[in-house]
């Protein structure tokens, strides 16, 4: 499809083309009466669609044209104009230049967990308007919701809506992007509210963990998959998520649409109930960070990028302050910790044993003697302390090639303080 960029569309001064598929290019262009930036999407036929699927492309463009003036929410793309008579026809919509969510569902560049869920909150409030005025959007996913330059959402992309009152005959079937579709709306039975709920918490449960609940090579094993499976448990992947947040994903995204929340103000409501417990992850660090901070550790120093990505996917991430108590001496040991930042120091009988520091590792012995192993030392801090904490059920989860990587470094640190020891008593004898 080659076509020349127009100097201007109607009254709009093209500025630059933004993006193309193979029924439309949507434009940079200036409304110079509101003195704004537009986007333009412009209809472009394609000749290779069959009669049939010309006839489809037409209705989702006709559908996105019926929602001027429709729909006025500050989470929910504007559209301004639309002419959809004769050779040129196009659509003038508010223009958002912050790109789409789904640059934040990867497992590398994760939303801070408040920020994550303070959007789908807004996304709830802006789907509960749309329906309150007829409209149900049945393509929620990462890249139909857009962020704002001030850090704002904005939905966006009507084509699929089912709209009450519509004038114009609108597309049914089939409808939606198999890997965010609800059970019902793979088996075309008549979309509700519940159906982009579903859509939502699958959205939802992607920026989370920055992965899909359901891996598939191609449409008909999601589609399988969506309709027979469960999807892979939330906590599994991120096992610092407050219990709050995964029944909320889980609700959302309940097979029987009966289960799921019966309205998007109940949905709403439970998402406003987590913010005082998100608090703490205010000023929580991206995923990017981390890996960084991981990277610099002699401990992970023989780990590949993809082994540490894996690592740091199942671990959680504790700050603790001067003074606080880690590990009590007699305790169960279920978990090791890795030393990110800060110091902690060593105590048995009351007796300093040793400060450990960045990079370092602790309670790794009692996590391998076993179930009834007990701590032999306690550990507390001595400043401010970030630590990598991996419980037993986590490791054993990493691949095969990630855990014998613990295992060589487990057997250093064994060598090295079974050297340190043999020094210490040395210097004793003397």
């Amino acid at each position: 499809m080659n076509i020349t960029r127009p100097i201007r569309i109607g009254k709009y001064e093209v500025l630059s083309e933004l993006g193309r598929g193979a029924t439309a290019v949507v434009y940079l262009a200036e409304d110079t009466f509101n003195d704004r930036k537009v986007a333009i999407k412009v209809q472009v036929k394609d000749e290779s669609a069959g009669p049939e699927e010309a006839r489809r492309f037409e209705k989702l463009f006709l559908n996105e044209a019926a929602m001027v003036g429709k729909l006025s929410h500050p989470n929910i793309v504007g559209v301004y104009d639309a002419v959809v008579d004769g050779e040129q026809q196009y659509i003038v919509m508010e223009y958002v230049g912050g790109g789409s969510l789904k640059k934040f569902c990867s497992e590398t560049n994760l939303l801070p967990l408040r920020q994550a869920v303070l959007v789908v909150f807004k996304a709830c409030r802006a789907l509960d308007y749309a329906f309150q005025n007829g409209v149900i959007h049945r393509d929620i996913k990462p890249q139909n919701i857009l962020l704002s330059d001030r850090d704002d959402i904005k939905i966006s992309d009507f084509g699929t809506a089912q709209i009450s009152q519509a004038t114009h005959t609108q597309i049914d079937g089939f409808v939606g992007s198999p890997a965010y579709m609800a059970p019902e709306q793979i088996n075309e039975e008549p979309s509700s509210v519940q159906t982009d709920i579903y859509s939502l918490g699958v959205t939802m449960y992607e920026l989370l963990t920055g992965r899909l609940p359901f891996q598939a090579a191609n449409y008909v094993a999601m589609i399988n998959k969506v309709l027979n499976e469960e999807p892979t448990p939330i906590k599994l992947i991120r096992p610092d998520l407050p219990d709050a947040l995964v029944r909320i994903v889980e609700m959302a995204m309940a097979k029987d649409p009966a289960k799921r929340y019966p309205a998007w103000y109940a949905m709403a409501r439970d998402l406003a109930d987590t913010f005082p417990q998100l608090e703490k992850y205010s000023f929580e660090i991206s995923s990017a960070e981390k890996f960084n901070a991981l990277r610099r550790l002699e401990f992970f120093k023989d780990f590949r990028d993809s082994e540490l990505w894996e690592v740091l996917r199942g671990a959680l991430w504790e700050t603790h302050g001067r003074e606080e108590n880690l590990l009590l001496e007699g305790d169960a040991g279920h978990a090791f910790f890795i030393i990110v930042s800060g110091q902690v120091k060593v105590m048995k009988d009351g007796k300093l044993l040793n400060v450990l520091k960045e990079g370092d590792c602790f309670g790794e012995m009692a996590y391998l003697s076993g179930d009834r192993a007990r701590r032999t030392a306690s550990i507390s801090a001595v400043s401010e302390v970030q630590l990598l904490k991996v419980q037993d059920v986590q490791l054993e989860n990493l691949s095969d090639a990630c855990q014998l990587r613990f295992n060589r470094v487990f057997l250093r640190t064994l060598i090295e303080r079974l050297a340190w020891t043999s020094g210490v008593l040395a210097q004793v004898k003397q």
